[in-house]
């Protein structure tokens, strides 16, 4: 049986990688490879309301409301394309995020991330 409990602790885990991800994110100064405005400073603005974000689903993924539902198929979405985006950079010959810490945090958020939005399906699915 899934339960909410075990998607709590899913989007633990994903929120975890993507952090860490976006971690590797600045030192790979992913706001040229993406051609975002504002180098590291608007890099780190951009993420506050992002990670207050990512946080604020765990609490509702906790308090099992349909928004964390809501919330953790967003997030399992972000990971999905976090990973299909970085992979469509190495494959056009880009060289940020081919050290192997990198690409176990991208394959692992691709992996959790799969999980994470079957488990939010089955559960909106019986709400």
């Amino acid at each position: 049986m899934i339960t909410a409990e075990i998607l709590f602790w899913v989007y633990l885990v994903n929120s975890i990688l993507l952090i860490n991800h976006e971690i590797d994110s600045a030192y790979w100064k992913e706001w040229e490879l993406f051609k975002l405005p504002g180098s590291i400073t608007g890099f780190l603005l951009i993420h506050i309301p992002l990670i207050f974000f990512v946080l604020y689903g765990l609490v509702l993924v906790f308090q099992q409301s349909f928004t964390g539902l809501v919330f953790s198929l967003v997030l399992s979405f972000a990971g999905i394309f976090a990973f299909t985006a970085h992979m469509y950079f190495i494959r056009k010959g880009r060289d940020e995020f081919k050290i192997p810490i990198s690409l176990f945090i991208l394959v692992s958020t691709l992996i959790v991330s799969l999980i994470q939005a079957v488990l939010t399906i089955h559960l909106m699915i019986n709400w």
